[in-house]
């Protein structure tokens, strides 16, 4: 256990900002940290919102998740790069990446890397050791984890700053009046269904920018970057200009998706992580054979 004094030039801070800033870790993070009973404030749980004052002591731990939380599952794992701090993997359409409340407590990515790293950064949580970012369940491609804490607070940190360019490939309904186009539009939580997530102007800010790789008729192949990481961003984004991801059951056309699964055999949606460029390195993901056939 570690231990924070708040200063008096310190106080009136939220205290999840407070402790991003001191740590240099990321707010999604410090957030799990309190949730799990990690982080508490005079030694009594606390609250993300909540205003720091001087002399406040805050105690955290960032150490290793428990060993017993999870259990390893020997699951395959495409890696393309691994070395001492980082793995960075393919990842296939259809595993989730961390258990949640949602069903998914075996079967996951994490089980797969508990397989095969025996060490992981703690920070993310017991249930998300390792994890910087995430991809959706049906979504392929590169993901990058992290095999140490120092290393995970580093490249979490340039996460946040937005230092890392993300280029996902995505086929879409329609076809786009420009060949390049730019979508700033705040997200946020789904009023009636919490497992969506809408456009609104009272969400939080996030930018996606598209660039027309292929016109088809009826559909396009699009080059997408995203600036900002929110839930669901591109495939919220896209669908919000009339552009939904071909195969997506959440936010798609479901006549057209039941077309290209009669026809193509998809089961997921079009969306894949391409490319992924942090700290001067470059790791790359082929478009799986599943995807690439309907291109073709």
């Amino acid at each position: 256990m570690q231990f924070i004094t708040v200063q008096a030039y310190e106080a009136s801070k939220r205290l999840d900002r407070f402790v991003t800033e001191k740590l240099g870790v990321s707010r999604n993070q410090v957030q799990r940290l309190i949730t799990e009973g990690y982080l508490k404030v005079n030694e009594k749980p606390a609250k993300a919102n909540q205003r720091v004052k001087s002399g406040d002591e805050i105690s955290y731990f960032l150490g290793r998740a428990k060993p017993s939380a999870l259990k390893a599952e020997k699951i395959p794992l495409d890696i393309l790069y691994e070395d001492k701090n980082l793995i960075v993997i393919n990842k296939q359409a259809g595993i989730v990446v961390h258990p949640d409340e949602t069903g998914h407590s075996s079967g996951t990515l994490v089980h797969a890397l508990l397989a095969h790293c025996k060490d992981l950064s703690g920070i993310g949580g017991i249930k998300r050791p390792g994890i910087v970012h995430r991809l959706d369940k049906d979504t392929s491609g590169v993901l990058l984890i992290a095999k140490n804490d120092k290393t995970h607070q580093k490249y979490s940190q340039l996460f946040q700053d937005r230092k890392v360019k993300k280029t996902y490939l995505a086929l879409v309904k329609g076809n786009p009046k420009t060949q390049k186009g730019r979508i700033e539009a705040s997200i946020t939580r789904h009023a009636s269904d919490r497992k969506k997530m809408s456009v609104s102007h009272q969400g939080k800010n996030a930018i996606t920018t598209f660039e027309v790789l292929e016109n088809h008729p009826g559909f396009s192949l699009l080059k997408v970057n995203i600036e900002t990481g929110r839930t669901h961003q591109i495939r919220v984004h896209l669908a919000s200009i009339g552009h939904p991801v071909i195969g997506d059951a959440t936010y798609g056309d479901k006549a057209l998706n039941k077309k290209f699964e009669e026809k193509y055999g998809l089961k997921r949606q079009f969306l894949h992580a391409q490319r992924l460029e942090i700290d001067g390195k470059v790791f790359e993901a082929e478009l799986p054979l599943e995807l690439a056939t309907i291109l073709e």
